[in-house]
């Protein structure tokens, strides 16, 4: 299932958090896990009053220092990885956090990129922090954010695995992925889809769209279950649910079944179809108490 797996790091307690789910993760596949810092940019230097360029000497030049920095977490990460026999590949660069992510992601391609939903607070929460949104809406690798105050609760192989659907191009991407993941681990598959009842407010034509999307996400949910069945999964459970918000009504049923994990799509359907899922996915980085995998859209799409 998984051959290399990215972790960027900060050498946060949010990182350091989710560190021992990655490494179990790798461990398990027997994949190489790929531990990434990026270090701000390297600065202009200007030229000086009294020749020579401003801030010469690593002394003086705090990039230098958080470059060094960054070597030392990803030494300090590798390190704990090699308990577990895991091959690791160790990588400093220099760059936008997020361009720097995506980019190393495609061109070492990666089945996976793990980062904590946040990292260090004040200026260099920027390496992690709003740096997993981006990443979250630009990867063409899929992305799995973890919580790190729920990542000392986590095990892995997973248990339950959740596809929430709309029957979009995006969705199906992610049921692919979450059944695959499903097969590989022998875990249950769980097909879903939660239809908006708040969407319509006083439409008249309320109830006959609230059927006729019923309808559809019962037939996005039967072409989960397919393309689970077809990957090999043996347990499966199909779900279409209405709520007054369908982030509302995901977060329900991973109370309700005990979900390990989410795997669902970027984004759902345009226009009148949004309804399904839109949005969905960033709030569920945000606020679900377990992983969430995000997966994009192909581009050939």
């Amino acid at each position: 299932m998984f051959d290399q797996l990215l972790f960027p790091t900060d050498g946060s307690d949010g990182a350091d958090a989710v560190l021992d789910h990655v490494v179990d993760m790798a461990a398990a596949h027997d994949a190489t896990l790929h531990l990434l810092h990026v270090a701000p940019p390297e600065p202009e230097r200007r030229p000086s009053l009294t020749g020579g360029s401003e801030g010469d000497g690593a002394g003086d030049d705090p990039s230098e220092r958080r470059r060094s920095d960054g070597e030392r977490f990803v030494s300090d990460a590798a390190a704990r990885a090699s308990q577990s026999d895991v091959t690791v590949v160790t990588s400093v660069e220099r760059g936008e956090p997020y361009q720097v992510i995506t980019e190393y992601a495609a061109e070492r391609d990666a089945d996976l990129v793990v980062m904590p939903t946040h990292g260090r607070t004040g200026l260099s929460r920027l390496l992690l922090g709003s740096t997993t949104e981006r990443v979250v809406r630009r990867s063409d690798v899929p992305v799995l954010t973890v919580r790190p105050d729920a990542a000392t609760d986590l095990a892995y192989p997973y248990a339950d695995v959740l596809t929430p659907t709309d029957g979009s191009a995006c969705a199906t991407a992610a049921v692919t992925f979450g059944s695959e993941l499903a097969a590989a681990t022998d875990a249950a598959l769980h097909a879903v889809s939660v239809v908006n009842v708040a969407a319509f407010g006083a439409d008249i034509r309320g109830p006959l769209l609230l059927d006729e999307l019923e309808e559809r996400a019962s037939d996005a949910v039967d072409a989960a279950s397919d393309t689970a069945a077809a990957a090999g999964v043996e347990t499966i459970r199909k779900s279409v649910g209405r709520d007054v918000s369908i982030h509302d009504g995901i977060l329900a049923y991973i109370d309700e079944y005990d979900v390990d994990i989410v795997v669902m799509g970027t984004h759902g359907h345009t226009g009148f179809d949004r309804y399904m899922l839109g949005s969905v996915a960033e709030k569920l980085v945000r606020s679900s108490p377990v992983p969430v995998v995000t997966v994009r859209q192909p581009r050939e799409e």
